[in-house]
């Protein structure tokens, strides 16, 4: 059985997902989301399953709802459906990756150094030149879209904050965003990047440490990130205090 805290986190992730969306439709098992503002981003433009479905009708659902774009992305929030549907996405074509659902259980780090709340304009530069290199032969327009649909995360939770640490010389070095709902009590923390001049110096540590005791002033007890299950990142993550609780699937298909 999931435990409280998953049953917080992913209902949060379901909501937040709703909520940002420019349109939602809802379907078996879950629903669509689209934003044709950002028709490039898969995020902004997806199916996302938080209940039981039929399995084998999966992959017939995602291309009734997604058949108009040139990309699929289908993402399930519970990690037995996502288990029954794995079989069935993969034969119609999908690549299966695995987020680890990460629940901070140390304490709140205090003092060192902090990181501040910027606004999008503090960091196009950055996430643009770091889009880049994520995505070398995409052209301008995805990567215009990939950083302005950073904006449409406002919508998403009741306090969205973009949080930058900056080098001496005020150029911005590692930047995540703080999503909350302090009702609920819960906070995620989503797109942890350090900029590649900027590594090892401990700028990621300031942003993480400064979102987790926003989280915490802002009453939100349960505060977690999703990391990739195959990725060094999430070892980082262990050592500051967080566990995996949980998993969460994306499957996508061009």
């Amino acid at each position: 059985m999931p435990t409280p805290e998953l049953q917080q986190i992913k209902a949060f992730l379901s909501a937040f997902a709703r909520r940002q969306a420019a349109r939602v439709v809802d379907l078996p098992g879950g629903f669509a989301v689209y934003d044709d503002s950002f028709a490039h981003s898969h995020a902004d433009n997806q199916v996302v399953i938080d209940a039981a479905v039929d399995p084998e009708a999966l992959p017939a659902l995602a291309e009734r709802a997604l058949g108009h774009l040139p990309f699929r992305m289908v993402s399930v929030l519970d990690d037995d459906v996502a288990g029954a549907c794995a079989e069935p996405l993969t034969r119609a074509g999908y690549a299966h990756s695995t987020l680890l659902v990460m629940l901070h259980t140390g304490p709140v780090p205090t003092g060192g150094a902090t990181a501040r709340e910027v606004d999008l304009d503090a960091l196009r530069v950055p996430l643009a030149r770091r889009w880049r290199g994520f995505l070398p032969d995409v052209d301008d327009e995805v990567v215009r879209q990939l950083v302005d649909r950073r904006e449409a995360r406002r919508r998403g939770a009741d306090v969205v904050r973009f949080l930058c640490a900056r080098t001496e010389e005020g150029e911005a070095a590692s930047w995540a965003d703080l999503y909350m709902d302090p009702a609920a009590g819960t906070a995620q923390i989503e797109d942890l990047i350090t900029a590649e001049a900027h590594l090892r110096r401990g700028h990621g540590d300031a942003v993480l440490s400064t979102a987790l005791r926003m989280a915490a002033d802002q009453g939100c007890g349960t505060r977690f990130l999703t990391a990739d299950a195959a990725d060094w990142p999430r070892h980082w993550y262990e050592r500051r205090g967080f566990r995996v609780v949980g998993r969460s699937h994306c499957f996508e298909r061009s």
